[in-house]
């Protein structure tokens, strides 16, 4: 039984953390596969969007497997680290947009994972946090980075301090969750809703205008507005540019095909 596994639909690739008995925490296999995954996934032609979620009903992921963690060595949990940095930065860049589907406990890595998604809807009973101050260390996998940016400074200093838990609710009052529902029926029936219009846009124009705010709003303006010519210019010459213009010149729908 893999640890991730992945399923596709409609040209949505469904990433799943699969230890349900564990909330879906991050070991060492899980993460090695969810890299290779992310890695498939990138350069993946058919898929126009990346959903993140968990089995079961609990967790989305509860973040590092502290059951694992107390068996390591210290070089051992540096390697953990470093490859859960590197996975979620994989997954940050992957051309695609992406969404956390937070159907339960997303704490410490798990809320980090959720944090370089570009979007975020989660079940309103959902309990959040980047709690790694409790356990003596801090977030580790961007969370002292990417949070402050979503939310403020100071809001992120006091959830980082305190290690404190929002349930979904409470973390959409501070703009750290884009949507709430009652269920997770609901929940899935959203976000199927939510990338409908996305899906029909060209893959194209989609992964560059993700590259120019992605990028561009990690630098300053000058340098974003270069970042963002650039993309463009990418979208100029491309056979969905003339879909589009072609479309509507006739007064239709277009169709685009990633070319």
């Amino acid at each position: 039984m893999p640890k991730v596994y992945v399923t596709k639909k409609d040209s949505i690739a469904y990433v799943i953390l699969n230890r349900p008995e564990e909330l879906n925490s991050l070991d060492y296999g899980s993460l090695k596969e969810l890299n290779e995954i992310v890695l498939t996934l990138s350069t993946d032609l058919t898929i126009k969007a990346v959903v993140f979620s968990g089995t079961g009903m609990k967790a989305f992921c509860a973040g590092a497997d502290l059951k694992e963690r107390k068996t390591l060595s210290e070089q051992e949990t540096r390697r953990n680290v470093y490859l859960i940095r590197d996975v979620f930065n994989r997954i940050e860049d992957l051309p695609q947009p992406t969404i956390a589907m937070i159907n339960g406990y997303a704490l410490g890595g798990g809320l980090e994972l959720a944090l370089v998604c570009d979007f975020r809807f989660a079940v309103s009973e959902a309990q959040l946090g980047l709690t790694e101050i409790n356990w003596a260390i801090i977030p580790g996998a961007g969370g002292t980075q990417r949070l402050p940016k979503l939310i403020g400074i100071s809001k992120a200093k006091q959830l980082i301090y305190s290690g404190k838990r929002l349930n979904a609710i409470e973390a959409k009052n501070i703009g750290l969750i884009d949507e709430t529902f009652d269920d997770q029926e609901s929940l899935e029936a959203y976000t199927l809703e939510f990338l409908e219009p996305i899906l029909l846009k060209s893959s194209i124009a989609l992964q560059q205008a993700k590259y120019a705010i992605n990028k561009g709003n990690a630098t300053d303006l000058r340098t974003g507005i270069a970042i963002e010519s650039k993309a463009y210019e990418l979208t100029i010459g491309t056979g969905d540019r003339k879909e589009a213009l072609l479309a509507f010149q006739e007064k239709r729908d277009p169709v685009f095909r990633g070319s």
